[in-house]
């Protein structure tokens, strides 16, 4: 079974950058859709960005302008390069990838200071 696991994320200040990795152990195709969802203490899991099949960009209104997404520099990993971060950008940022089905990160979290 494919496993993703995400990685880049920890401690940033506000206005600060991260980016964060979404690696996984099967192959990634240029036409695979991929994203990230985040969740934050007491929300509900929310859409950040995506990448669709056709090379689009989609990106949540909370974000946009100061998060990219996209499908990496290396095999198997897709990116979102984070700027300008606000403390409630705080959360836990779960990576998809499609395939047949949608498979999901375990997770990373982002604490971003107050």
């Amino acid at each position: 079974q494919v496993r993703l696991v995400e990685s880049g994320g920890g401690l940033a200040q506000a206005g600060g950058s991260l980016r964060l990795s979404c690696q996984s152990s099967g192959s990634l195709f240029r036409s695979n859709p991929v994203g990230w969802y985040r969740q934050a203490p007491g929300k509900q899991r929310e859409f950040v960005a995506s990448v669709t099949a056709t090379n689009n960009t989609n990106y949540s209104v909370y974000v946009k302008g100061r998060v990219t997404i996209s499908r990496g520099n290396t095999k198997n990993t897709a990116n979102l390069q984070m700027k300008n971060l606000k403390h409630g950008d705080t959360a836990v940022y779960y990576c998809y990838i499609e395939w047949s089905t949608v498979v999901w990160g375990e997770g990373n979290q982002v604490n971003v200071s107050k």
